[in-house]
């Protein structure tokens, strides 16, 4: 897979509901953690954005009613760059920690879209994808790792990643 700088990038959200409250002890090592993590993805090659409050996290950003219900968005500049940051960076350690966190997902809780580059997703639009995803499976309006899709729409499965990204 090619990288689409100069034309397009790639947009990721991924949902996960919290065991517990952001300033309960078993979230601690997460907690503890989070700006490490936001700093790892930050000077990793192929990162371009990623949602934040003043905080300099996203996890005060409610997109769901739930309080417990956090959101990490970001923008890469392709897959391939994503999916070493996810499974292959320093970010692997929590991803396989990430039950000691977050509860189960019982639906898809990560999304792909391309974006032309330079464009920064809003929150509304990243929920909508997720929906779609969840409604349609995925297309090239949303997709996954497991099931990708070239700019353009090409069907591009690959089957070597996991679909979480939490």
């Amino acid at each position: 897979m090619g990288r689409y700088k100069g034309e397009m990038h790639l947009a990721q959200l991924n949902v996960a509901r919290l065991r517990a409250p952001m300033d309960d002890p078993i979230i601690d090592d997460f907690r503890m953690n989070l700006a490490r993590i936001n700093t790892l993805a930050e000077a990793s090659p192929g990162y371009v954005w990623r949602l934040q409050d003043e905080s300099g996290d996203a996890t005060s950003i409610k997109a769901f009613d739930d309080e417990l219900e956090i959101i990490n968005l970001t923008v890469w500049e392709s897959i391939d760059a994503l999916a070493d940051f996810t499974y292959r960076s320093g970010h692997v350690e929590f991803l396989r920690r990430r039950r000691d966190f977050f509860e189960a997902p019982t639906q898809p809780i990560l999304c792909l879209w391309w974006i032309p580059e330079g464009t920064i997703p809003t929150v509304e639009e990243a929920i909508a994808r997720l929906e779609h995803l969840r409604a349609h499976g995925p297309t090239p309006t949303a997709f996954t790792f497991r099931h990708r899709f070239e700019p353009g729409g090409d069907d591009a499965r690959l089957g070597s990643e996991r679909d979480t990204c939490t």
